[in-house]
């Protein structure tokens, strides 16, 4: 079994969740805005993926964030914002043991989940 985490509304989220229910791979959602669940899981994300592979600066909370909030980003200052602000996380986030896998890309789902 794999765990999904990210937003439920997010589009990209939407496509890897119609990819995983056409090719009959199961797994469980967890929502990033849960209590605690990012606080719990990032340390462990951090070590599997690394901060600068998690940190989405694309999107819009990313872009909501003021000067000297994005201004010297380092591994400790990510980390911080990403628990207070979790979809400020890559998604989707699929879990896989001590596998991550980021983003979604039918490719690569096919590859590692196919």
């Amino acid at each position: 079994m794999i765990t999904v985490f990210g937003i439920r509304n997010c589009d990209t989220m939407k496509k890897a969740f119609a990819w995983l229910e056409a090719n009959a791979v199961a797994y469980e959602f967890c929502d990033y805005r849960r209590p605690g669940v990012v606080a719990a899981q990032l340390p462990e994300w951090n070590r599997c993926a690394g901060w600068q592979a998690l940190l989405n600066t694309r999107g819009l909370t990313w872009r909501r964030l003021s000067e000297d909030e994005r201004t010297g980003i380092d591994e400790a200052r990510a980390l911080q914002l990403m628990v207070a602000h979790p979809t400020l996380i890559r998604r989707p986030l699929v879990a896989m043991g001590d596998h991550l896998l980021l983003g979604f890309s039918p490719a690569s789902y096919a590859r590692l989940l196919g």
